[in-house]
């Protein structure tokens, strides 16, 4: 009866929950961390559009605390509440539409495959806004 070990053995279920386990883990996570990265990504996004949008509208209709280029710029960067972004990243022109702001922003993903072949998994969102100069009847 030296095979009655080895026949048990094969029909043993004990640790088959740890296999299964250990092989799907890896995946869930990878599944998990991409959800919160899109929604990560898609926040990122609607912040900085809201940031231009709220910035040119300043600038438009309110000369005094948004007269200047500077001061459209330095308005944008606090209205992009939870982005550590600087001045620079946004830029102000005066077209025929009004006051126009745009923003761009490196966003880099936790999992850097998900951007692609982007270096570094980081892509640049950019945002654009432009909001007509309003006229005071005289």
């Amino acid at each position: 009866m030296a095979g009655a070990p080895l026949g048990r053995l094969l029909r043993g279920q004990r640790g088959a929950a740890a296999i299964e386990y250990a092989l799907i883990l890896p995946m869930m996570l990878l599944f998990v961390i991409g959800i919160i990265d899109v929604g990560r990504l898609l926040w990122t996004y609607t912040t900085l559009t809201r940031a231009t949008e709220a910035a040119a509208r300043c600038g438009a209709i309110n000369t005094t605390d948004c007269g200047t280029t500077a001061q459209i710029q330095a308005r944008a960067v606090t209205e992009a509440w939870g982005l550590t972004i600087a001045n620079s990243a946004f830029t102000v022109t005066f077209p025929s539409c009004g006051v126009q702001v745009v923003g761009s922003y490196d966003f880099a993903f936790a999992i850097p495959a998900l951007a692609g072949a982007t270096p570094l998994g980081t892509i640049t969102l950019t945002a654009t806004a432009c909001y007509p100069v309003m006229t005071t009847a005289s």
